[in-house]
């Protein structure tokens, strides 16, 4: 019994064999000598080299349908190696990490749809394709290419149709530009699928841009948010954000290795939509002090990516703007800090486009328990007094997001006095040594401004006289 098992398997193996004719034959057109019995969905996955494509077919239960019923199609089959090749040019690691409607365009693109061409059929020219893209395919004494994917198997007849098995996966003309450059590690990737979608809905000269070897002709980085980088800013909407997509791009390629380090103050990035500020004190990456890079130097023909976990929302509005806005929120806050501003000629100060300020905003409840429960407690104490607290919550010309600051470091403020930092229980010790300390909102660290960056603290900090 055992034997006669063996010999059904090697006739299996050898009927599977006479379907398919090398395409390095030089009698090319050979005839079948049967009937096929099996659709091309069968023939496919008795070929031990398609195991990859049948993976990547059976994703798509149309497809497997289309290929498993009465018509006639014509498949063009790639092979398990040229499956590896493909995910090693487009960098990731298997078949599940592309997108399904990238893959599904890739599929397509290898199908002549209701027709079922032969080899011996097959002429120099261009062939609509499934996907709707034209595939150029030449024809000689040295076998078939299509789009410089070499034929090594032809004519598998199906009962519905004909599989050519190929060695290449061929790209669509609409995708090739693509591959290899800046764009491709999150077009190739599902957790960028946000991203792409944004770039999609963009000016054409956006993908343009990341396509191109930038304004310099030198490289360009991106920092490229996954889909949860996108929810983590709260961006649910990927239409319209031309702004903050050029907020990612640099102009010029930067690895992790070029990467300022700095350590109590921000270094400065000139992105192409705007400055972003980077902290790379101690080799962890943070932007804008609140966003992480998480992977680096993702080498491409046109530059490097590294991987962000938060997406990077340019600002758009001064400190003054900031706080005059939360003022009038409902509920309002900073109504007090408005008004002290306000009287001590201040607010226009920190409105300064040319400037670079890092403001402690404290709340209304603060102002009432250092002393001013309202606007009249307010415009009721000296301006020299009430300039000499203020000033002691701005550090002037700088940015110094939470991340830059050192623990148990001391920051001059703008009037010239210092307030300590507590990283371990996020306070701040005002220079009158005032107890308790104030308290940094750990919710409302780093409101980006486009000209410094506010913190929100639950208690006013108090000069010395």
């Amino acid at each position: 019994m055992k034997h006669l098992k063996r010999l059904q398997k090697l006739a299996a193996v050898i009927l599977l064999t006479l379907v398919f004719v090398s395409c390095d034959n030089d009698d090319e057109t050979v005839s079948q000598p049967f009937v096929p019995t099996n659709t091309i969905v069968e023939l496919a996955q008795s070929e031990s080299q398609l195991t990859f494509f049948v993976e990547a077919l059976v994703k798509y239960p149309d497809l497997v349908s289309m290929f498993n019923t009465a018509g006639s199609n014509t498949v063009f089959a790639p092979t398990d190696a040229a499956f590896d090749a493909f995910l090693t040019v487009i960098g990731q690691n298997s078949i599940d990490d592309i997108p399904e409607d990238v893959l599904r365009n890739v599929l397509e693109y290898h199908v002549i749809a209701n027709r079922s061409v032969t080899a011996n059929s097959i002429t120099n020219g261009t062939t609509t394709m499934s996907n709707g893209e034209d595939a150029e395919f030449t024809t000689n004494a040295s076998g078939i290419t299509i789009q410089n994917a070499n034929a090594i198997l032809v004519n598998g007849t199906a009962t519905n149709g004909v599989i050519h098995i190929i060695d290449s996966v061929i790209v669509p003309p609409s995708i090739a530009p693509i591959v290899g450059t800046i764009v491709a590690p999150a077009f190739f990737n599902n957790q960028f699928t946000t991203l792409i979608a944004a770039v999609q809905a963009a000016d054409p000269s956006i993908l343009d841009l990341l396509l191109s070897n930038g304004p310099s002709d030198g490289g360009l980085t991106l920092f490229a948010p996954t889909n949860d980088a996108f929810a983590a800013a709260g961006i649910t909407d990927a239409n319209g954000a031309d702004a903050i997509l050029a907020y990612h791009v640099i102009d010029g390629t930067i690895l992790a290795a070029d990467l300022p380090v700095t350590s109590g103050v921000a270094a400065t990035v000139g992105a192409i939509g705007g400055n972003f500020y980077l902290t790379n004190a101690g080799g962890d990456v943070t932007i804008n002090g609140t966003t992480n890079v998480t992977a680096t130097d993702i080498t491409a023909s046109n530059g490097v990516v590294h991987v962000i976990d938060r997406t990077l929302v340019p600002p758009t509005q001064s400190i003054t703007d900031i706080v005059v806005k939360f003022s009038n929120a409902m509920p309002a806050e900073f109504t007090l800090l408005t008004a002290a501003l306000t009287r001590t000629n201040l607010l226009d100060t920190l409105d300064n486009p040319d400037a670079a300020f890092t403001v402690f905003a404290p709340t209304d409840s603060a102002f009432d328990n250092a002393g001013f429960p309202d606007e009249a407690a307010i415009n009721a104490a000296p301006i020299d007094a009430l300039t000499a607290i203020l000033t002691h919550h701005v550090v002037n010309e700088t940015y110094a997001f939470s991340t830059d600051l050192v623990d148990n470091s001391m920051i001059e403020m703008l009037n010239n006095q210092n307030v300590t930092i507590n990283l371990e229980d996020l306070t701040l010790q005002d220079a009158a040594g005032t107890m308790p300390a104030a308290n940094l909102v750990p919710s409302l660290l780093n409101v980006h401004a486009t000209n410094g960056v506010v913190h929100v603290i639950d208690a006013v900090l108090i000069p010395q006289p």
